[in-house]
């Protein structure tokens, strides 16, 4: 099952309440506010902080 438009509309990111981005070739979730890469495993979110990566080349 993968993630649905619903579910992502009610998905913010844990640091900055603000909205998160799919892209559908990198099984992860973007926050352009925070520069942080949130992974998907298994079309599970995982939205911890700790586990995020940060987002490299952007401004």
């Amino acid at each position: 099952m993968a993630l649905t438009k619903e579910v992502l509309e009610l998905l913010v990111c844990p640091k900055c309440k603000g909205e998160l981005q799919h892209k559908e070739e990198v099984p992860a979730l973007d926050c352009e506010s925070c520069l942080l890469r949130y992974p998907v495993e298994g079309d599970i979110p995982v939205l911890i902080i700790d586990k995020a990566l940060l987002l490299e080349g952007k401004k």
